[in-house]
């Protein structure tokens, strides 16, 4: 790695008013930044330690779990109020981890970690996040694990967050500080679809500063499950993963939140899968109905074309499940 200033402040408002400057980056577990250093698919001359910031910790208030950013994954999935109220939550935590990531790694980190895909971790190759102009190698090279739905012919790298997943289809809310002062992200509008510009990954501004995730705590919420698929069941980032929250009354599904993750370059939630299911039966031609709305906008490629019925089979699995419990 290049030289570089590092500063530890202890107030959120100074730390937002060093990272203003082109060059600075936060820093708090590392887990993702120091190895982007490292293969020199980043560089930053001044790293802003966070971890003194009072950042950290879970409250319950009304409706909601209110997690810090500075909070390790660990000790968030880990929390009873998490385990019972946020199933989904807990269970994407467990999984999008080992053990010794999960307790070095922040939740507001892992929103911000970026691609697996080898063409942008690779210095030596091209990759339009990395170097805007450049080219995706991707759409015509190795891209079994990048995206069929979602994508640009600029990029089509998938999003790696398995806790992003998980928040998107619980429908939270991001709030950060700035030089500007705070506002507050719906996860819906968090991430950005690569478009022209794949290298502009969120909505965060220069020295923008994740503060606090808000989780909704509802009846759905509490019936929630997270099914990951991978290679191995060890450490390993998702084929397809689907985060389900589904709540039925009477044998008919009154509502449901569903996101996917390792299909598209942001956590995916198309409505028009829920709707699928709204209003019907959890039965086989209700989950086909949903599946078939899912990738009906699917571009495979040469290496990826299985994840098209693989997503649809985990979905299926995943509200498999919700209709033999309930």
């Amino acid at each position: 790695m290049d030289d570089f200033a590092y500063t530890r402040p202890d107030r959120p408002q100074a730390a937002v008013a060093l990272a203003a400057r082109p060059g600075a980056r936060f820093i708090a577990g590392g887990t993702d930044l120091l190895n982007l250093m490292k293969d020199g698919a980043e560089h930053h001359d001044h790293l802003i330690d966070i971890n003194a910031l009072p950042l950290s910790g879970l409250r319950k208030v009304e409706g909601r779990i209110e997690i810090g950013a500075l909070s390790r994954m660990s000790d968030v999935a880990a929390h009873p109020a998490v385990r019972e109220g946020l199933p989904v939550l807990s269970q994407a935590l467990l999984a999008g981890a080992s053990p010794q990531v999960r307790n070095m790694a922040s939740m507001g980190g892992n929103l911000l970690q970026r691609t697996r895909c080898w063409y942008f971790r690779d210095a030596a190759t091209p990759c339009n996040k990395r170097s805007p102009g450049s080219g995706c190698p991707a759409i015509k090279g190795q891209n079994r694990r990048h995206a069929i739905v979602g994508g640009s012919e600029h990029c089509i790298a998938v999003h790696p967050s398995d806790l992003a997943v998980a928040l998107t289809a619980l429908g939270a809310t991001v709030h950060t500080l700035s030089p500007r002062g705070a506002r507050s992200i719906p996860m819906a509008g968090f991430y950005l679809s690569p478009g022209n510009t794949p290298h502009q990954e969120t909505v965060l501004g220069q020295g923008e500063l994740i503060t606090r995730i808000d989780v909704p705590v509802t009846p759905l919420a509490r019936g929630s499950r997270y099914l990951k698929l991978r290679d191995r069941a060890t450490f390993e980032f998702a084929l397809v993963s689907v985060a389900a929250l589904v709540r039925t009354q009477d044998g008919v599904v009154r509502e449901a939140g569903l996101a996917f993750g390792g299909i598209a370059p942001r956590p995916w939630r198309p409505a028009a899968v829920e709707e699928a299911l709204v209003g019907r039966p959890l039965d086989a031609a209700a989950i086909k109905a949903a599946g078939a709305a899912l990738v009906r906008d699917a571009v495979p490629r040469e290496h990826n074309a299985f994840k098209v019925a693989l997503v649809q089979r985990a979905l299926a699995e995943a509200l498999g499940e919700f209709g033999e419990s309930r």
